[in-house]
């Protein structure tokens, strides 16, 4: 199954991590553990901010992290794609829906410091 298709099920558990602005949900599903967040209500930097804590969650090819957009992050894909697989779909509501995932050798040399929106 493509992770394009994953939806949160009913009893993923929120999650607290310092400075984010909208809910983040922890899940596993098949082995791997998912952290999705909806900022498709959120003006910038808002999307910026959370999708630059988020993808500082992902430490493992085990650990994925779900964003729900109004559209796709034209600010935040530059900074990050180096560093991390990204897999964009857009879903029945027309919101965009990534996917960030672990890139080997890559993820670890991430600068997510930097999360001022300029897209």
């Amino acid at each position: 199954m493509s992770d394009l298709k994953i939806t949160k099920p009913d009893d993923a558990k929120e999650i607290k991590v310092e400075g984010q602005t909208v809910p983040f949900y922890e899940y596993k599903i098949d082995g791997t553990t998912y952290i999705e967040f909806d900022t498709s209500r959120c003006g910038p930097p808002e999307p910026m901010v959370n999708a630059m804590l988020a993808v500082g969650l992902i430490k493992d090819k085990n650990t994925k992290v779900i964003m729900i957009n109004h559209k796709s992050p034209a600010g935040l894909l530059p900074k990050i794609n180096a560093n991390f697989d990204i897999e964009e779909g857009t879903l029945d509501d027309g919101k965009a829906k990534l996917i960030f995932s672990y890139k080997e050798g890559m993820s670890e040399k991430a600068d997510l410091s930097d999360n001022s929106c300029h897209g």
